[in-house]
C-alpha cells in the first residue's frame, strides 16, 4: 500500500489546475505556482513545500496517498514530486487474484440444493450449473461488462467462467449456457483479441445443437456497420446449431443502459437451461423473481466498478442560471443547499426542483456521463450526472452552474447542441468507403489494416466522451458562427489520423481543418486545456492537427516554425511586432513597393509601436537593434481576424 509521506512542487509550474481538480484537499493553484495547503503539512505552513519539504501530517499520507500519485502522473510539465514513506510501495498486493490462480480447477460446477422455489425451478438448478462468457473487446468495455455479467449470474444459481475469445477455442463454444460480449472495430471488423476464434468458427466446428445462447453486441451507431461483430457471432452460432434463448442486445457508445435492460432478462433465461440441456420457458419469470430476492442486485457494483467513496454533508449556495424563453428574461437564483459531499451536481438540481422550484429545465442523465448533462460549473465544463460536489465546491463556498457555452440556451441549463450535430452531419467523419490499402476476410467482408499498437494509440489520443461538452469549452464557439469547434475538429482529426481512411477522405478531411471555420479559429487552446483531462485530449489534438497542416500545405520547415509561433503570439497574446506582419503579409512584390520596412528588417531593426524617431535610429547605426520590446495591441482579436482573412497560415 501506498503512504506519501512528503509531496511538494518544483519550479516551472504552468497553474493548470489540473492537481486542484484531482486532489483539492492538497493543492491549491495561485497566480504563479500551486501550493501545499497549511492544513495537511505538519509545519503548517502554506507555499510549494520544495524548501522545506515538511512531512504530512496524521494519517493524510495514506488516505490521500492515491489522489497525490494521480495528481502527479497527470501533471503535464511533471513538477508534482512526492516521496514514500519508509517501507511503502505504489503497488498494493492482491492476495485474492493469488488465491484464485492457486485455485484448483473445477471440470464441471454443480449447485447445492435451493429452498424457497418451487420442485420444477429446484430440479433445474441442480447439477451442472456452468456458464460460459466469451468477450471480445478492443479497449475494455465488453471485458468489463462480461466481469459483470459474471457476478449478477450468481444470483441465477450460475457458476460463470469469464473468457478472453483469444483464450478460447471453437471447442469453448460446445457448452450447455453459452454468452457472447463484443464490441465492433472499425468498419464491422472483429475486436483483435476475436479475430482467430471467428476465423476458426466460420471455417467450421462442433455441433452446437445442445448449446443455449444469446448475445450482447456494442458498437457505434456513426459507423455505417453498427453492432456488426455481434450479428456475425448472433448469426454463426444459430447456424452452427445453437439455439438462441433471448434476442441479441444493441448497444452504441452509451452502453451500460441497453446492457442493464438485456443482462436481467437473459440470464433469467439462460439459468433455466437444466443440466440436460433443455430449456424451461415456463420458469423464467420464477427464475427472475428468485434472483431479484437478494439483498444485492448487483447492477452497480461489478468487478470494473469502483466503490464510492462518502463524504460529509456540505452547506454551499448555489447560483443557478435561468432563461425564460416566453418573457425573454434571464438572471440567477441563489439557494441555500445542505447535501453530502459525494452527491453530484444532477443530485443537486433534482433536490431543487423536486422540494423548491419544479420549473427548474436542465437535462438528467443515467449516472455513467451522459454527454448531454454537460454544464459549466465554477467556471469548468463538467457531466452534472457524475459530477461530485465536492470536486467543486468547499464546505461554505458557493457553486455557480451555468448553461454549457457555445449552444443556444432553450430554457434554464438546457441547451440546443443541433449546431455540433448539423456541423458533424455536413463534415462526415465517419469512414467513406474510398479506395484503400485492406484486406478480404474469410466470410468475403473487409476490413482495413491497423496494427494493436497502432489502435491503442488512436484510443489514448482521442478518447473524448462528449463533443457537445469540447465544444462548450471553446472561448471562440459563443463568438464565430462559421468556426466547427473543438469537439467536431477532434472528430475530423481522428478520422484523417485513422492508417484506414483512404487517401482522397484524409485529403478532405485536412483541407476541413484547414479552411474558415477549422483549427486556426481557435485563438486559446490553454482556455480549452485548462478543462481537465478531457480538455487536455482536446488542446493535444488539435495542436498535432496545426502540425500536420503546416506541412501539408507546404509551411514546413524555419518559415513554417516562424509563422507558426508568430501567429500564436499574436494570437494569444496580442503582441505585435509591425515589420514581421509586414514581412510575413506582403510578399516580395510587396517588399519591393515597400521599400522602408525591408530595409529596416535588413538592417536588424523593426517597428514596434514606439515613435518614428526610434526607427530611423536604424539608418544612423544600422545592424543594432533599438533595446524596444513589442507594444500591447488594443482588441487584438481584431487582428487575428484580419490575420485570417488575409492569408489561411495564420
Amino acid at each position: 500500500m501506498a503512504v506519501i509521506a512528503k509531496v511538494w512542487i518544483e519550479p516551472d509550474c504552468i497553474t493548470c489546475n489540473a492537481c486542484e481538480d484531482i486532489c483539492p484537499d492538497v493543492f491549491k493553484v495561485e497566480e504563479d505556482s500551486s501550493m501545499i495547503l497549511a492544513a495537511v503539512r505538519a509545519d503548517g505552513a502554506y507555499d510549494t513545500n520544495a524548501g522545506a519539504k515538511s512531512p504530512l501530517s496524521g494519517t493524510l499520507g495514506a488516505d490521500l496517498a492515491d489522489l497525490i500519485i494521480e495528481a502527479a502522473e497527470d501533471c503535464p510539465v511533471e513538477v508534482i514530486k512526492y516521496e514514500l514513506a519508509e517501507g511503502a510501495t505504489d503497488d498494493a498486493p492482491a492476495p485474492a487474484a493469488e488465491a484464485a490462480a492457486e485455485a484448483p480447477a473445477v471440470a464441471v460446477a454443480e449447485s447445492a440444493p435451493v429452498a424457497g422455489v418451487s420442485e420444477a425451478l429446484a430440479a433445474v438448478m441442480e447439477g451442472d450449473r456452468s456458464l460460459t462468457i466469451l468477450f471480445g473487446s478492443q479497449t475494455g468495455n465488453a471485458a468489463g461488462l462480461a466481469e459483470r455479467t459474471a457476478k449478477l449470474a450468481e444470483h441465477y444459481g450460475l457458476h460463470a467462467t469469464v473468457k478472453d475469445m483469444d483464450d478460447a477455442s471453437v471447442d469453448s463454444l460446445s457448452t450447455p449456457r453459452l454468452m457472447v460480449i463484443t464490441s465492433t472495430w472499425g468498419e464491422g471488423e472483429m475486436p483483435d483479441n476475436a479475430e482467430a476464434l471467428w476465423q476458426a468458427a466460420s471455417a467450421g466446428g462442433p455441433s452446437l445443437s445442445a448449446t443455449h445462447f444469446t448475445v450482447c453486441a456494442i458498437g457505434d451507431t456513426s459507423y455505417d456497420e453498427f453492432c456488426k461483430a455481434g450479428h456475425d457471432w448472433n448469426n454463426r452460432l444459430e447456424a452452427m446449431g445453437a439455439v438462441r434463448v433471448h434476442g441479441m442486445a444493441e448497444c452504441d457508445v452509451d452502453y451500460v443502459p441497453p446492457w442493464q435492460a438485456w443482462v436481467t432478462e437473459a440470464l433469467s433465461r439462460i439459468a433455466c437451461v437444466d443440466a440436460s440441456g433443455t430449456f424451461h420457458e415456463t420458469l423464467v419469470e420464477e427464475m427472475s423473481a428468485y434472483a431479484s430476492s437478494g439483498d444485492d442486485d448487483g447492477i452497480a457494483d461489478g468487478d470494473f466498478t469502483p466503490g464510492q467513496v462518502l463524504s460529509e454533508e456540505m452547506s454551499i449556495t448555489l447560483r443557478v442560471f435561468r432563461y425564460d424563453p416566453v418573457a425573454s428574461s434571464s438572471g440567477f437564483d441563489t439557494v441555500a443547499c445542505a447535501l453530502p459531499g459525494h452527491a453530484t451536481v444532477q443530485d443537486l438540481l433534482v433536490a431543487i426542483s423536486n422540494d423548491l422550484d419544479g420549473s427548474l429545465a436542465f437535462r438528467r442523465g443515467n449516472g455513467t456521463g451522459t454527454p448531454t448533462t454537460a454544464v459549466r460549473a465554477n467556471g469548468r465544463i463538467v457531466l452534472s450526472d457524475v459530477t461530485r460536489l465536492d470536486t467543486l465546491v468547499h464546505d461554505g463556498g458557493t457553486l455557480l452552474v451555468e448553461p454549457l457555452p457555445g449552444h443556444p440556451v432553450v430554457k434554464d441549463l438546457v441547451v440546443d447542441p443541433s449546431r455540433v450535430e448539423r456541423a458533424l452531419a455536413a463534415a462526415a467523419p465517419w469512414m467513406r468507403a474510398d479506395p484503400r490499402e485492406g484486406e478480404v476476410l474469410a466470410n468475403g467482408s473487409s476490413m482495413g489494416t491497423m496494427t494493436a499498437v497502432a489502435a491503442e494509440d488512436l484510443h489514448r489520443r482521442f478518447d473524448v466522451h462528449a463533443p457537445e461538452a469540447a465544444h462548450g469549452m471553446s472561448d471562440c464557439t459563443p463568438h464565430d458562427a462559421s468556426y466547427l469547434g473543438p469537439g467536431v475538429l477532434t472528430r475530423l482529426w481522428q478520422r484523417a489520423s485513422d492508417p484506414r481512411v483512404g487517401a482522397e477522405q484524409r485529403r478532405s478531411l485536412l483541407r476541413t481543418l484547414q479552411d474558415e471555420g477549422g483549427v486556426w479559429s481557435e485563438t486559446d487552446l490553454s482556455a480549452i486545456r485548462r478543462q481537465g483531462q478531457e480538455g487536455r485530449l482536446v488542446a493535444e489534438a488539435m495542436t498535432d492537427a496545426r502540425g500536420r497542416l503546416l506541412s501539408e500545405f507546404r509551411f514546413a520547415g524555419r518559415s513554417g516554425r516562424h509563422i507558426k509561433w508568430f501567429s500564436r503570439t499574436v494570437k494569444w497574446s496580442g503582441t505585435l511586432n509591425e515589420t514581421i506582419l509586414a514581412a510575413q503579409t506582403m510578399g516580395p512584390i510587396g517588399a519591393i513597393m515597400n521599400l522602408p520596412a525591408t530595409v529596416r528588417m535588413a538592417t536588424g531593426f523593426t517597428r514596434t509601436g514606439a515613435p518614428l524617431a526610434r526607427d530611423l535610429q536604424g539608418f544612423i547605426a544600422p545592424g543594432k537593434m533599438p533595446p524596444l520590446v513589442n507594444s500591447l495591441v488594443d482588441d487584438h482579436h481584431e487582428v487575428k481576424a484580419i490575420f485570417d482573412a488575409l492569408d489561411r497560415r495564420f
